[in-house]
């Protein structure tokens, strides 16, 4: 029998007429090569052959092989990928949703047998059992995703299941605010409470409850009349944490209205009487202070709101409500959207009119109105 070589791997039998196929399936166990042939009756289906088999081994050498759990991969990548780069906010919100969630129901699946079913039926289990809204189920998703995506670039995953998983749907929660009339009735009764100060910064100017409790005495320029937003007090679990503001364009400058800075005038003089009267241990950097003389946390500050409004029968609205009331006035004042978006610290427009739907809503009534004025 006279073989010869024709290509790399693939010899040609002139008396049989076939081609041979050389495969190296690797060495055995005593290091010696193993190899396979394979026969074909036309070169072309030899290249074919040999292609794919050179594409399945790739594939086979490029398969992660381990026994970790998707357990085991959560908690590596919390500690090595997590927790150095994230704010303590976002690590404590994520640890909970593994400890609560995700461990009991996936933590034992090996990583490498995690299939999309099994995260699409984990959805509507965690959502019978627990009850979670939309909303929440979104940030699991998330959760997983960036994991798995993690997982991916690691080499503990060929490709992520996430890739063929349906989203669970979030719904846009609808603002709760004050229209013009109310605001203005909130304002009044307000007058010379301890929380007048906060409730003003929240429904002139539009501050959330975490930028009222961290606003330190630097930020405030009386000279200028400008407020500056760079840091939030932030609450997790029993924890408080300052640090910078919820993104980069959260960061901003505020014109100071003048009734606005009429009460930090008040505040800061009556915290430095107190400190001189020896109530405050030292000078507070921060504006708002609790009846101890401690920085507010901010679900005491949305605590203390809400039975301020309980107790004068008004609309129950959030102090987060008060944020969203800004937008509204600014609305009805035909303030742009864009404009109204950039005071609230918004990255785009579209977060804006994805927030503020009445907004939206309230500007096509306008038009529309127009329009028909001016055919009638």
């Amino acid at each position: 029998m006279a073989r010869k070589t024709v290509e790399r791997n693939i010899s040609y039998d002139d008396q049989r007429k076939i081609y041979y196929v050389s495969m190296d399936l690797g060495k055995d166990k005593e290091g010696k090569r193993i190899k396979r042939y394979q026969t074909y009756r036309t070169l072309y289906a030899a290249r074919q052959g040999l292609r794919g088999f050179l594409t399945h081994r790739e594939e086979e050498l490029r398969t992660p092989k381990h026994d970790m759990t998707l357990g085991d991969w959560l908690e590596s990548w919390m500690e090595t990928i997590v927790r150095p780069t994230r704010a303590e906010t976002t690590v404590y919100g994520y640890q909970k949703i593994i400890d609560n969630h995700l461990a009991p129901a996936l933590g034992d699946i090996p990583l490498l047998k995690l299939t999309p079913m099994d995260i699409q039926q984990y959805y509507i289990q965690v959502q019978q059992n627990a009850n979670l809204s939309g909303n929440t189920l979104r940030r699991h998703h998330d959760l997983l995703s960036s994991a798995l995506r993690s997982a991916v670039r690691q080499d503990k995953l060929l490709v992520s299941p996430m890739d063929r998983v349906e989203p669970p749907r979030a719904k846009q929660k609808e603002a709760s605010y004050y229209r013009p009339e109310e605001l203005k009735r909130l304002f009044t009764l307000v007058e010379g409470h301890p929380l007048e100060l906060c409730v003003k910064m929240a429904g002139s100017l539009g501050l959330r409850r975490e930028e009222i409790c961290g606003l330190k005495w630097e930020c405030v320029d009386y000279q200028r009349q400008l407020l500056y937003i760079k840091e939030a007090r932030t609450a997790f679990g029993a924890t408080i944490v300052q640090k910078e503001t919820k993104t980069r364009s959260s960061v901003r400058t505020l014109f100071l209205p003048d009734d606005v800075a009429r009460l930090l005038h008040m505040e800061q003089a009556r915290q430095m009487e107190l400190y001189r009267s020896g109530k405050l241990k030292e000078i507070s950097q921060f504006v708002v202070l609790d009846h101890k003389g401690y920085p507010y946390s901010p679900n005491a500050l949305s605590l203390a709101f809400t039975r301020f409004v309980k107790k004068n029968n008004l609309p129950r609205v959030t102090l987060h409500g008060l944020r969203h009331s800004f937008a509204t006035v600014a609305s009805f004042q035909g303030v742009p959207l864009f404009d109204i978006g950039k005071a609230l610290g918004h990255a785009t427009p579209a977060t804006t009119g994805k927030i503020y739907t009445h907004l939206v809503d309230h500007t096509h009534e306008e038009t529309l109105m127009k329009v028909s004025d001016a055919l009638k």
